[in-house]
């Protein structure tokens, strides 16, 4: 059985939120991390940058409607192809 890897981000508020990381995808170089609440029963997921610092990992907010949308179209064309 695979193990599910967590992930504690903080949000704007300093409130501390814990992911399950479901996928990484990588569009035009820049990898993003699709993230599911894991103290939520709704099956919703969150998009984030990620980048690297060293060995450390960080996961951002995409502020940039454009890039969402591309990102988000780009993981809407893989599910239609399996």
């Amino acid at each position: 059985m695979e193990e599910k890897q967590l992930i504690e981000t903080t949000d704007e508020n300093g409130n501390v939120i814990n992911f399950e990381l479901y996928d990484i995808v990588e569009v035009e170089g820049q990898e993003y991390a699709l993230l599911i609440p894991a103290d939520s029963e709704e099956e919703e997921v969150v998009l984030m940058r990620l980048s690297q610092e060293g060995d450390e990992y960080i996961f951002e907010s995409i502020d940039d409607d454009a890039e969402f949308d591309k990102v988000a179209e780009y993981i809407e064309s893989m599910d239609e192809e399996e």
